[in-house]
């Protein structure tokens, strides 16, 4: 594996990473809430660091091989998106020191912890995730014999597993500064931070019932 490859998965794993969707959502929901962006992020990170273990396993392969297994993780994950979409939606607070504010968590007497959990629930179910693991990393795996040097590339598990935590990283860049610019830029203006919260909470819910509708056809 050289660098034109790595640059290259680099490249393309930011593009991805950087398409709004159900991680953008919940990070901006945590930014204009307060101090919660590290640990809704940490949790995040988390989630796919699953999916990376999981890739160097090899049980990822089995996952996508059992039809199965892949819908009711899929429901599960969109289940999941559509409860907490509502959930944001019926309370989606304001940034913290406002009156009637939520204070510095994602919901109301919400610990870190569980934000920490709410986030890694998110990427962990997400099948934009999975699908990320089962069809775009492959693409830029090696293998075989180098045909100048004849050295041997590094096993198809470490490549995997190299690939894995440089998402992991764009994901971790991306999404933390997507929450701190949320909390810096909507952090004085409540009105504004609760069009966005339930913005964010529509997405979530609506893009947790676009799955079950495909699932359900």
């Amino acid at each position: 594996m050289d660098s034109t490859t790595l640059f290259s998965f680099l490249a393309l794993d930011l593009l991805l990473v950087c398409v709004p969707g159900a991680d953008w959502a919940y990070t901006i929901a945590a930014g204009v809430r307060g101090r919660s962006v590290a640990a809704a992020v940490g949790g995040l990170v988390t989630g796919y660091a699953v999916h990376t273990v999981l890739a160097v396993a090899g049980l990822a392969v089995l996952v996508a091989g059992s039809p199965a297994l892949l819908t009711a993780l899929t429901v599960a994950g969109a289940g999941y998106l559509v409860w907490l979409g509502w959930s944001v939606l019926r309370r989606p607070g304001v940034p913290s020191g406002e009156p009637g504010g939520s204070g510095p968590d994602v919901l109301p007497g919400e610990s870190g912890g569980r934000v920490f959990l709410r986030g890694a629930a998110i990427s962990g179910l997400n099948p934009k995730g999975l699908l990320l693991y089962l069809s775009v990393l492959p693409q830029f795996l090696v293998t075989g014999r180098t045909g100048g040097g004849g050295g041997a590339h590094l096993p198809v598990a470490a490549q995997t597993a190299v690939l894995g935590l440089l998402h992991m990283a764009c994901c971790a860049a991306v999404y933390a500064t997507v929450g701190v610019l949320a909390r810096a830029v909507l952090g004085a203006r409540p009105a504004a931070a609760r069009a966005v919260t339930r913005t964010s909470g529509a997405a979530m819910l609506g893009i947790g019932t676009l799955l079950l509708v495909q699932h359900a056809l």
